[in-house]
């Protein structure tokens, strides 16, 4: 498999990438990885949840499905809602750094999205077709994201304000599905902080996003729904 390589509009002027979304694009996925700078319109669709990875650091995501490759949001070529998060809608493309450190977007030449009869990524005569303005959009929100999760989740974190969520989703037939070492904002800890600390969060452009988690976890109820009204009409 050949690694992410530069782009350009010169080597890839021809370049065409399949839009839309499904499983052969890799969209069966019962979860993914999300990023701050996404979480006011995350919240709206998706439950935000914060993990830890191997090494102990937090990261979000969002569920997609309850059982595994299950993506309750895919409905044929469609995603169905009205946000679909930047890991998902970005494609082939990724960022890299180059020698000084600067963002450059890369592409990966073995993707299934790299099709004959796809959406140009460059215009005929030169500069940016509208998708790859999108994914530069989508790309952005990661990047920002990277440099700025780390801060966030450790200032939740001294703020006292992370709780753990053992999630038990119960179904109408009787199913469980148990989603454990999850961890969530504890909105009544949110609501009690003192002065000073709501004025760092909110220094910081913290506050609105410990907000936007915790009204998050409503949408779970909304999960469940997509799996019951998908069995009854599979």
């Amino acid at each position: 498999m050949a690694p992410p390589i530069l782009l350009n509009n010169v080597d890839h002027r021809d370049l065409r990438v399949a839009v839309g979304h499904h499983a052969r694009f890799g969209d069966a996925i019962n979860q993914t990885r999300v990023f701050p700078a996404e979480f006011e319109e995350l919240q709206r669709d998706y439950a935000i949840l914060l993990r830890r990875d191997e090494h102990g650091v937090l990261f979000a995501t969002v569920l997609l499905g309850l059982d595994p490759d299950e993506n309750l949001f895919l409905d044929g070529e469609r995603w169905d809602a009205r946000y679909v998060p930047a890991a998902r809608a970005r494609g082939p493309f990724s960022i890299g750094v180059d020698a000084n450190g600067e963002p450059m977007i890369h592409v990966d030449p073995d993707h299934p999205r790299i099709v004959g009869n796809g959406e140009p990524v460059f215009r005929e005569l030169g500069g940016n077709a509208p998708l790859l303005d999108h994914v530069s959009a989508m790309l952005q929100r990661i990047y920002v994201g990277l440099e700025t999760e780390k801060a966030m989740f450790e200032a939740f974190e001294v703020a006292g304000l992370l709780e753990p969520a053992t999630l038990q989703l119960d179904l109408t037939d009787g199913r469980r599905y148990d989603i454990p070492e999850r961890f969530t904002i504890d909105a009544g800890r949110l609501a009690a902080l003192d002065g000073d600390t709501l004025a760092r969060l909110h220094r910081d452009d913290f506050l609105r996003p410990a907000f936007w988690i915790a009204s998050s976890l409503g949408n779970l109820r909304h999960l469940i729904d997509r799996k019951l009204r998908n069995e009854l009409h599979g």
